[in-house]
């Protein structure tokens, strides 16, 4: 019997003020989940692939987002072949860098295999549909898409997703690094750590990571 998906607490929501463009600011909604939240949103997901009828010969993360959940899918769906691919786009908090690479082909043969493709969120969509591009000239039969998160915006929507959203999703494995890309939107906006900091914190995060967090960046930074 599976287990189906169970109430949690709501994600903690914060907003921070972060530039797309050099010449705009605009206001950013953050969304940030719990490990159980996360947890509770691949057990969903895994009994969707179920109900789908689709047996991966393998499953693919995309690095590095996708490690943490294409982990546990393969445990959820009692597949243990797994693998990576590498491809970078990302730069900062909402700031981008033209058109993502393959920086690590997949790690294993997917030739004359169907292919479970797993990250975090699929927010512009570019990265997860070149990836798929590779995993299909490397010889996958068919490629299916999962992923926790998508946004209005993709360029492709993934077969399997548990929420849609427009907010910027900082997931539990990447906060430290979340933390440091406020701290220097704020610091180029003219702003302090200081003021980073009490943002954070008037704003819900956790004080004791924000407090750990800040001294880190800080003291790695001098």
């Amino acid at each position: 019997m599976c287990r189906r998906k169970t109430k949690s607490e709501p994600p903690i929501s914060i907003r921070i003020e972060t530039v797309r463009d050099p010449s705009m600011v605009e206001s950013l909604e953050l969304e940030i989940p719990t490990w159980d939240k996360i947890y509770d949103f691949l057990l969903s997901l895994a009994e969707k692939i179920r109900e789908d009828v689709f047996k991966p010969g393998v499953i693919v993360g995309v690095s590095r987002g996708g490690w943490p959940p294409a982990r546990v899918m393969s445990d959820l769906l009692e597949n243990p072949e797994i693998a990576n691919v590498k491809a970078q786009f990302y730069i900062g908090v909402a700031k981008t860098k033209g058109e993502p690479v393959i920086t690590q082909p997949v790690s294993v043969s997917v030739d004359d295999k169907e292919v479970l493709l797993v990250d975090d969120v699929a927010d512009t969509g570019k990265s997860l549909r070149l990836v798929k591009s590779h995993l299909m000239r490397k010889g996958a039969t068919e490629v299916k898409i999962a992923t926790i998160y998508y946004k209005p915006w993709s360029v492709i929507i993934p077969d399997y997703y548990e929420k849609k959203t427009s907010s910027w999703v900082i997931f539990p494995w990447e906060r430290k690094e979340a933390v440091r890309n406020i701290i220097k939107r704020y610091q180029n906006e003219g702003k302090t750590v200081e003021e980073a900091k009490d943002k954070l914190l008037r704003s819900g995060f956790d004080s004791e990571l924000a407090e750990r967090f800040i001294l880190e960046i800080v003291e790695g930074e001098t």
